[in-house]
């Protein structure tokens, strides 16, 4: 992953959702030991503290947890947690304001919805 330092969301927003995306796609499991500060800092390049504030959100969100002199881990149902918060938070966000363009559009709810599981049944038939 490449951090974007033009995106409007801040540094260590990004890397706390990168380590979102590692523990969704098992790439971190629960109960492993994730990247510390200074790993991070070194990966992407940046400031550690920067780093440190990305780990933070994930530990006030218990997404992680820390063991004393040994480093943060993935807590138990941080997938589980993930996913409810990007399902509420990132795509009813989407929802939201795909609803709302098609209302400027005068898109029609069933042509909305045709729109949408037109793109379902695209994505199902790459993954075959």
């Amino acid at each position: 992953m490449i951090l974007n330092s033009d995106s409007m969301k801040p540094i260590y927003v990004q890397i706390s959702e990168w380590l979102e995306t590692e523990i969704l796609r098992a790439n971190l499991e629960e109960g492993e030991r994730i990247y510390s500060q200074y790993q991070l800092a070194e990966m992407f390049n940046i400031n550690p503290a920067t780093a440190a504030k990305g780990l933070n959100i994930l530990a006030d969100e218990n997404i992680v947890y820390k063991k004393r002199g040994l480093g943060m881990f993935v807590s138990p149902d941080a997938k589980e947690f993930i996913r409810n918060k990007r399902r509420n938070q990132v795509l009813g966000q989407m929802v939201k304001e795909l609803v709302l363009e098609a209302k400027h559009l005068d898109v029609k709810e069933a042509e909305l919805i045709n729109m949408v599981l037109q793109v379902l049944n695209e994505s199902e038939e790459g993954k075959e």
